[in-house]
């Protein structure tokens, strides 16, 4: 028996808080109760009590009807939801040994209680009987959508395969689960375990708020008194920008591509691979040709060739961008006498350089004015202004960490609209990256039900007395994660499963993209863009400087995004036996693509969470793109009207966006928003790369 079991059978006997009503505000968890060891019990009471529930479904001996069926599912699986919620929020943002001991456990045991759930036959036959008959029901709007989608996705879960597939898929899901932890598990093992000490000498280039983000990281690893750089994003970036140590540069970058793929315990590669395999395997068993074209029929892209189309119509000016400028960074490097090519661990540096002599700005420059503080300011007062929303902070709500923050969320009529949570510090405990999640999804089913929505992101932390300081880029990140917040906050459907950001993947990131543009607004930064020590604003020269420079880089960022989404796109079509040789496969798609070789992928295969912990954005890193062309176009919609919080335009972003979850077609929402379907040149025109002049 595992330690993990043993531990939940000694608290199985015990009062569990997961299993327990919440008496603390808002029915919020109360995390400091909350132990590894009582999640095994709360889920086995949780899958027990949802089996039982379908079950009840699947034998009830009336006639189907959507009541009975359909809003039946719907009301199941109350208690596997609140578990559920708590369990992953507290695996991705504040883990532990014995925490991923039990999510090794869990992720098994999930996939054998939804297996025989999603491909229950019985039950797939009264949901097959109301979407054949859904002309004559009398649905509409949301109870019409929730049968379709309901049939769809159990449709495409295996429910109408043969015993012998069934059974199959089962099997494959159970791997694939295990697979997708084991693979979030190493490349969570390599980041915690690499750290490069910044030594006096090692210092030259960095800001002193850099420097104190650093001996921060230090201690939070019980190395007080001294600074390291950790393979977090918000640290690894802003040392390849800034550090004058090229030795140096070389060292953290090198560490931070090799996640997943240094040949240790942690190796990603036999994993992929047998992701890979399985993928194809169950999407030849429900019958399509490649896991692509299974995936991408659920989305408002439809076909992999859709996504190659704009994949490939952004690539070609993006790349001719990007070499023109690798010419001007290597014109840089000879005049300053180096006798050295351009490296990927040069670009960044370089390129700061560059922008510094061309549009006299750089980041250092404006991160006093970003404080962590004020953007959070900046992008609640753009909620108030767009939506009527006002955040209180509480400090009576329980949380996971004592750097995360709490805001009670109030319509403009002052009711209780949300919580909101904000998690924005790095720290060993959580992985990489930024996100956002829910603790509760709103709905109205069974009475008014107020969501509870996390932003998860991985800051530097400033030190006593000095604030966070965040970078144009982490200012944008923040916007963007909010930008999901409020798709989860502003939710106001009537079903669970149809609340919030339960959309498509490539229009799940409408919402964010979008709200990103409120953040480089003039009049937003000349609010609160605030020297953190003198609260003087943001000077009118320097922000003209940054907007000017808003758009420098963008070749070398398209590149190294669209790199990923087009490798991400070859793994899902070509036969998974082309990839059995992971490293060699993604040279192979990188020279057939003609990737500049001083760029690196923005994620490579083997630290791909993305694709690679889950599916959820398999064959669908695309998606960040296509959201852009609506995202870039929504945005012309507030500038045509000559004011970006104008209140007609923010009532429909509101009502055909924000507030409408996965109740109506992803495509009549944008149009019922917009007027007419996005124009994809608005992306290529934010981005810069409309007539881009043909490289040398």
């Amino acid at each position: 028996m595992s330690e993990a079991k043993e531990k939940a059978q000694a608290v199985s006997a015990q009062a569990n808080p997961l299993l327990r009503p919440w008496q603390t505000p808002f029915e919020t968890p109360p995390f400091a109760e909350i132990a590894p060891e009582m999640f095994l019990p709360a889920f086995e009471q949780a899958f027990a009590d949802h089996a039982a529930e379908i079950a009840a479904i699947t034998h009830d001996p009336s006639q189907p009807d959507f009541d009975n069926t359909i809003t039946a599912i719907e009301r199941s699986g109350k208690l596997l939801t609140k578990v559920s919620a708590v369990f992953h929020a507290l695996v991705s943002a504040h883990s532990s040994p014995a925490l991923l001991e039990v999510d090794k456990e869990v992720s098994l045991r999930m996939a054998r209680h939804w297996n025989p759930i999603m491909m229950n036959a019985v039950l797939f036959g009264r949901i097959a009987q109301l979407y054949e008959r859904r002309a004559t029901l009398g649905l509409t709007g949301e109870r019409l959508r929730l049968l379709e989608r309901t049939y769809t996705r159990f449709h495409r879960a295996g429910a109408g395969l043969d015993e012998a597939a069934k059974t199959r898929m089962a099997e494959i899901n159970e791997r694939l689960a295990h697979l997708g932890t084991t693979f979030s598990h190493h490349l969570l093992g390599d980041e915690q375990e690499w750290s490069m000490e910044l030594g006096e000498a090692d210092r030259d280039g960095l800001s002193e708020s850099f420097v104190a983000a650093a001996r921060a990281a230090a201690e939070e690893r019980g190395l007080s008194g001294k600074a390291i750089v950790t393979l977090s994003r918000s640290f690894v970036e802003p040392f390849l920008k800034t550090s004058a140590r090229r030795d140096l540069r070389e060292k953290v970058y090198k560490a931070f591509i090799a996640r997943g793929d240094n040949g240790n315990a942690n190796d990603n590669n036999a994993t992929i691979v047998e992701i890979l395999a399985l993928r194809e395997e169950s999407a030849r068993l429900l019958g399509y040709p490649t896991f692509a074209a299974y995936r991408l029929e659920d989305s408002m892209a439809k076909t992999p060739q859709a996504v190659r189309g704009l994949l490939e119509r952004v690539w070609k000016p993006a790349r001719e961008r990007a070499l023109k400028d690798r010419d001007a960074l290597q014109d840089m490097i000879v005049e300053e006498g180096g006798n050295f090519a351009l490296a990927p661990w040069d670009w960044r540096y370089y390129a700061e350089k560059l922008r510094q002599a061309k549009a006299n700005f750089d980041d250092a420059a404006i991160k006093p004015y970003l404080s962590l503080d004020h953007m959070i300011e900046a992008a609640f007062d753009c909620a108030t202004h767009l939506f009527g929303l006002t955040f209180e902070e509480r400090k009576d709500v329980p949380v996971w960490h004592p750097d995360v923050r709490v805001w009670e969320v109030r319509d403009r009529t002052g009711k209780h609209k949300a919580l909101f949570y904000g998690d924005y510090f790095a720290r060993p405990s959580k992985r990489s990256g930024a996100w956002m999640t829910s603790l509760r999804d709103q709905q109205r089913l069974d009475g008014e039900v107020a969501p509870v929505i996390l932003n998860v992101c991985n800051f530097s932390k400033g030190t006593e007395g000095e604030p966070s300081l965040l970078s144009p880029d982490d200012a944008r990140t923040l916007f963007h994660e909010f930008g999901h917040g409020l798709h989860g906050m502003l939710s106001d459907v009537l079903f669970p499963s149809l609340s919030g950001t339960s959309v498509f993947t490539d229009f799940v990131e409408l919402p964010s993209q979008l709200y990103e543009h409120w953040q480089e607004q003039p009049q937003v930064l000349r609010q609160f863009a605030r020297h953190y020590q003198t609260g003087e604003p943001l000077p009118d020269d320097l922000l003209q400087r940054f907007l000017a420079a808003r758009k420098f880089n963008q070749g070398f960022a398209t590149v190294e995004f669209l790199a990923s989404a087009l490798l991400d796109l070859e793994f899902h079509t070509q036969p998974a036996s082309a990839s059995a040789d992971v490293r060699a496969f993604e040279q192979r798609e990188l020279e057939k693509i003609g990737m500049p070789a001083e760029i690196a992928m923005r994620h490579r295969p083997q630290q791909f969470g993305h694709i690679f912990s889950g599916d959820h954005y398999a064959a669908g890193y695309y998606s960040y793109m296509w959201s852009e062309v609506m995202d870039a176009d929504a945005f012309g919609a507030f500038e045509e009207a000559g004011n970006i919080f104008d209140p007609a335009v923010a009532g429909r972003l509101h009502r055909d966006i924000y507030s409408s979850g996965g109740s109506r077609d992803p495509e009549e929402a944008y149009i019922a928003f917009r007027g007419r379907e996005p124009e994809a040149d608005a992306l290529l025109r934010r981005r810069g790369l409309l007539d881009v002049p043909e490289a040398a």
